[in-house]
């Protein structure tokens, strides 16, 4: 009885709290609808109020007017030139930038455009080769890099966000930004008739390129250009191996070849900015003609000397520049507006293609963006999170630049041998180094890690055979000056959000309204209507392979939970596959499935529960591993980062290799175990969950590391230790 009274004032308690979050959400709702429409102002011809307007219908701009279309905002695109875009930059897409884009659903834009398929890159210097395969085997066989001609992928991201009903494109220049009481309110544009117009929208995203003209009103720009490239296109050769592109290192400039087509391939020759001969009086010719030439591969030589003779040298300044919004609420910047990286490393448009699915992402859950300064609050937070991927992308193509150039003294020198040395190890040091190159692993922390161990590599090659005070001086002087590369960029990046980004406040940042505080109390009353399911409970489960329905209650009670609901007449459980959720004014109302005879028929319900969902929708509830990380995984405690991280690094560690680095830190951790006492109950306390400490797992991997070092023998030490520390950081 006591039990029946309990539970009966939980469930009245949780109905009230679900009325008043009922109430809630529909007052906002409506005052976000009334504070939509605005009338035109000014002697300006006026258009119509939508809900975000996009400054550029390139790469970034194409792509969210798209994915942000698909779910349901009315767009309006101003792009000033819609003709197909020729460039010489823009042509190499990453694999970590390809997986955004199927994120995006966009893989068919590489299609019919004669895309190239690049698995890698090889570096050329005097006479030797080094390999940087991206590791892409882990993914299915069309995930690469796509090598193509900018003006048609361009092209057909255009076509792709006009196919979207809600969706206008329209051309015009933006003169200015709308801008009432500090907000941004709308823009100001001439379309291509003349005429001056105004849009307005609750929510502007400029992303018209390196060449912003609105850059200066939402940002602090610091424009450097350390260089120019000069470009060519070359028919009727192949490189040397066909699914790689090559980057010759060699004076007076590096060399980058990379195909475009199945009969073109993109030479590029990185100049520095302070002598850059003139294409008009013939210099530029001469130069590559007579200095860049000897460099080319033979195969490739007489198509270079052709299309010098033709006369399509093009010159394209390489622009670097750092993030530094200003912030404005109503409007901010992407893609290379808002910060650009040098293009020697071809990671412009996966980082454009990463900040799209962020701000795709962070839009979601919000249905009003009529409050621009609490939406701006919000999206303050993905200054933060687009930092793994922009802020490695962006130091490691400005740092290699810098190192890959011409050297300009015995130090640079010595820093670009060690840089090539370290590659041509190739293992975990050169898939380490392609990893971040790719955008497959956009770690700060991994990209510190290597530079400083190609350090660790130079200055190990200096004081070889035997560190003499003259070597001991050479080392130092490599390790300053390596240094003062790298640390201005990190700088400019801002250490704090690329290193402790957890430190960020706007990290934490959630949508208007306490979102986060009313799921969390809608899953804990999922979890309370799930243990008393024989209470009344109504409920449906479609077991799939992609988006499950309430699977993870089923892993966590195991079987026994799972036969219990099948033996309950109020609970169905149904074999099918759900493809999509079925959506009224941006509430989920329901899916619609495929069951295992290949009907599709519709289920409805006022609740529908996912455990593979990436983003907050009202009517539906993410649970499980994976999509409770929607928010950040701060709010997930130590348990799922300590076991993840053992369990991957024991793998790897156990897995069978014939390194003779990996074999040493099996052998060390087999022996740190075998101590047995405190050694082996540390790590079994992790193994077992019962003590889930980030910090116990770092100080047992650093203790098997050092006791590793400890067991090699002293004859030829110094070679071994480096080997073990960077085997085993980069394993960790």
């Amino acid at each position: 009885m006591a039990e029946q009274y309990i539970v009966g004032v939980a469930g009245f308690i949780a109905c009230l709290l679900g009325l008043v979050f009922l109430y809630f959400n529909s007052l906002v709702r409506f005052r976000g609808l009334s504070k939509l429409g605005r009338p035109a102002t000014g002697n300006c011809g006026a258009v119509g109020t939508t809900d975000i307007i996009i400054v550029g219908a390139g790469v970034a701009g194409a792509a969210l007017a798209y994915s942000l279309g698909k779910d349901g905002r009315r767009v309006r695109v101003i792009e000033r030139d819609f003709t197909a875009p020729d460039r010489i930059a823009g042509e190499g897409l990453m694999p970590g930038g390809y997986l955004k884009l199927i994120e995006l659903g966009l893989k068919d834009c590489v299609d019919d455009i004669d895309a190239r398929h690049v698995l890698g890159l090889v570096l050329y210097k005097n006479g030797k080769d080094a390999t940087l395969s991206f590791p892409v085997e882990k993914f299915e066989s069309h995930v690469a890099a796509k090598c193509f001609h900018n003006g048609r992928f361009v092209q057909r991201l255009r076509e792709k966000a006009a196919s979207v009903h809600n969706v206008s494109l329209e051309q015009g220049t933006v003169t200015s930004l709308i801008e009432e009481n500090g907000t941004v309110t709308g823009v100001r544009y001439k379309d291509k008739s003349g005429r001056l117009l105004t849009a307005y929208a609750p929510l502007t995203v400029v992303c018209d390129g390196c060449f912003s003209n609105l850059r200066r009103s939402l940002c602090n720009p610091k424009v450097d250009i350390p260089s120019h490239f000069a470009g060519l296109v070359l028919t009727n050769c192949k490189l040397p191996n066909e699914k790689y592109g090559a980057l010759i290192l060699a004076e007076p400039s590096p060399i980058l070849f990379y195909p475009i087509s199945s009969t073109e391939i993109r030479c590029l020759v990185d100049m520095p900015s302070r002598n850059v001969p003139s294409v008009s009086d013939g210099a530029l010719a001469h130069y590559l003609k007579s200095l860049v030439a000897p460099n080319v591969f033979p195969e490739l030589y007489p198509a270079f000397i052709s299309a010098i003779e033709k006369g399509n040298i093009r010159v394209m300044p390489n622009r670097v520049m750092a993030a530094a919004p200003n912030r404005i609420p109503g409007a901010f910047l992407i893609g290379d507006a808002l910060n650009i990286r040098h293009p020697l490393t071809g990671g412009g448009m996966t980082v454009a293609l990463s900040d799209v699915v962020l701000v795709r992402n962070l839009l979601r859950p919000l249905h009003d963006l009529s409050d621009a300064s609490a939406v701006f609050a919000y999206l303050e937070s993905f200054y933060t999170l687009r930092k793994p991927m922009s802020s490695t992308i962006n130091t490691m193509a400005n740092v290699l630049q810098v190192v890959f150039s011409a050297p300009t003294g015995p130090v640079m020198e010595d820093i670009q041998q060690a840089c090539f040395g370290y590659l041509r190890l190739g293992g975990v040091y050169a898939n380490g180094v392609s990893a971040i190159f790719s955008g497959l692993h956009p770690s700060p922390l991994s990209l510190a890690f290597h530079f400083f161990a190609i350090v660790l590599y130079g200055v190990g090659r200096l004081l070889l055979p035997f560190p003499s005070p003259n070597r001991l001086w050479n080392g130092a002087k490599l390790l300053w000056v390596a240094s003062s590369i790298l640390l201005p960029f990190l700088w400019s990046e801002g250490v704090r959000q690329m290193f402790f980004p957890l430190t960020v406040p706007a990290y934490y940042r959630t949508p208007p309204g306490n979102c986060i505080k009313i799921y969390v109390w809608l899953f804990a009353l999922l979890l309370f209507s799930a243990y008393m399911l024989q209470d009344g409970r109504r409920v449906r489960v479609i077991e799939i392979r992609e988006i499950v329905l309430m699977r993870s209650m089923l892993n966590e009670f195991g079987v026994i939970f799972y036969t219990r609901m099948e033996m309950m007449p109020i609970v169905g459980l149904e074999q099918g596959t759900v493809t999509s959720l079925i959506e009224e004014n941006g509430t989920v109302k329901g899916v619609h499935y495929k069951d295992k005879t290949g009907r599709l028929p519709t289920a409805y319900a006022p609740l529908t529960i996912m455990d593979a969902a990436p983003h907050s929708t009202p009517g539906a509830l993410l649970t499980g591993g994976d999509a409770c990380n929607v928010w950040h995984a701060i709010t997930r405690g130590p348990m799922p980062s300590t076991i993840n991280t053992l369990a991957n690094v024991l793998h790897k560690v156990f897995g069978a290799s014939s390194d003779p680095e990996m074999e040493n830190v099996q052998q060390a951790l087999f022996v740190y175990l075998k101590l047995g006492g405190v050694f082996l109950h540390g790590v079994s306390a992790m193994l077992s969950g019962l003590c889930p400490r980030p910090s116990s797992l770092a100080f047992h991997f650093a203790a098997i590391a050092i006791y590793g070092v400890g067991r090699l023998q002293y004859t030829n030490l110094a070679l071994p230790f480096v080997h073990v520390l960077l085997f085993s950081g980069c394993i960790l």
